[in-house]
């Protein structure tokens, strides 16, 4: 276990740690020393204990869009570990707390962060094409000969050891079992806040989940916990369905199956369609598609999957005057400095029925991180769970 001796030592000092540092879209990574520097002003330095891997972190890494192209850059964002050391300015944390990383951050003192309708920040919201620090605009990892390595969605996680804003730290509970809370750090916000927060769904609602990866399941998951009486889970995937169901799913569509439309398939089981559809793909299609599956005069769509096509949705303005909504959501709605501690603290007290451990499927060493790229790429993990 790390200590707060061990941060002392190095508290204000240069670091030498390891990280998985990519140099080209695709390239194998390589582990390799690098130097962190230390926090600056408002800045924290993070051991990082556990870091998993999302599909947001795939598309960043095959360079799936071309504007992000920054190299060698140190990607990962869903993480959990102890603060090493913190620069002048912070107060809400200090050396030794466990704490969230989180790429959405809340400075607490602009416009968005005072809004109740919204859970985005003026400088720390989450921005892919931000690669650098924002009190100087230079980078707080360096190659040993003193070259940058850029910074991805405010946090780079993988990375033994990583520099952060304050405003995307978020302490949390030191009782709390760390390696199920950094879910808690992107995907189980994302997908149950988006119910929670942003749907608002009720008992008795239906609802229809396209993608069923770790965002789509904590969808689901939300959607049982709110009490809703039918959740179809859509995904090519047929593997995917015995999660789906265990973790509330009551229905299940591979789209490859079918002989018809998606949307026209779950009209025919709903009435005329659901009243909520959640899109976890980042696809253009699949989001008409969702769109579609909603009933018409309330149904709302969610958009949680990252678009890194060019390509817009193909939507008449017409179709709109039929009552259907369509809205996006970042971070389930969560501000996470305020709010998310609230959530680690439901999920230690409800950890049981909640089932967490379902997200888990792979643990693996830091060093093995290409082969937990290649469990997510052939759609064998939900999160595979890097321990540093």
């Amino acid at each position: 276990m790390y200590t707060n001796e061990e941060a002392n030592a190095h508290s204000g000092k240069e670091i030498t740690c390891t990280a998985a540092v990519a140099w080209g879209p695709g390239q194998p990574f390589s582990m390799q020393q690098i130097r962190v520097q230390p926090p600056q002003q408002s800045e924290v330095r993070v051991k990082i204990l556990f870091t998993s891997i999302c599909h947001t972190d795939l598309s960043a890494w095959k360079g799936e869009n071309e504007s992000q192209w920054v190299y060698p850059r140190i990607f990962g964002h869903e993480a959990s570990g102890l603060v090493e050391s913190v620069g002048e300015g912070v107060e809400d944390i200090k050396e030794g707390d466990y704490v969230l990383t989180i790429f959405n951050g809340e400075c607490g003192e602009c416009i968005y962060c005072n809004s109740k309708t919204t859970n985005l920040c003026t400088k720390f919201r989450v921005d892919p094409l931000r690669s650098v620090m924002r009190n100087d605009e230079k980078t707080r990892f360096l190659t040993q000969d003193g070259k940058p390595i850029y910074h991805f969605l405010n946090t780079s996680t993988f990375s033994e050891y990583t520099v952060i804003d304050s405003a995307c730290v978020v302490k949390i509970n030191p009782k709390a079992p760390l390696i199920k809370m950094t879910l808690l750090s992107c995907c189980l916000p994302t997908g149950f806040g988006s119910v929670t927060n942003i749907a608002n769904i009720h008992e008795g609602s239906t609802v229809a989940v396209f993608g069923l990866g770790a965002v789509g399941l904590a969808v689901i998951l939300g959607a049982k916990t709110k009490g809703a009486s039918k959740i179809i889970g859509i995904d090519i995937n047929s593997d995917k369905c015995i999660k789906g169901q265990t973790l509330g799913m009551t229905n299940f569509i591979n789209p490859r199956d079918l002989k018809t439309s998606v949307h026209e398939k779950i009209r025919d089981m709903t009435e005329g369609g659901v009243d909520f559809s959640f899109e976890c793909c980042g696809n253009v299609d699949v989001l008409r598609e969702a769109f579609l599956s909603t009933h018409d005069g309330w149904g709302m769509t969610l958009i949680l999957g990252i678009h890194p096509s060019p390509r817009l949705l193909q939507l008449h303005p017409m179709e709109l005057f039929e009552g259907r909504t369509i809205t996006g959501s970042v971070f389930g709605g969560f501000k996470g400095k305020t709010q998310l501690p609230l959530f680690v603290e439901h999920f230690m007290h409800e950890m049981e029925g909640l089932k967490l451990d379902e997200f888990i499927t792979h643990e693996l060493p830091f060093n093995k991180i290409d082969e937990a790229f290649e469990l997510l790429i052939h759609g064998k993990s939900l999160r595979c769970m890097l321990h540093m």
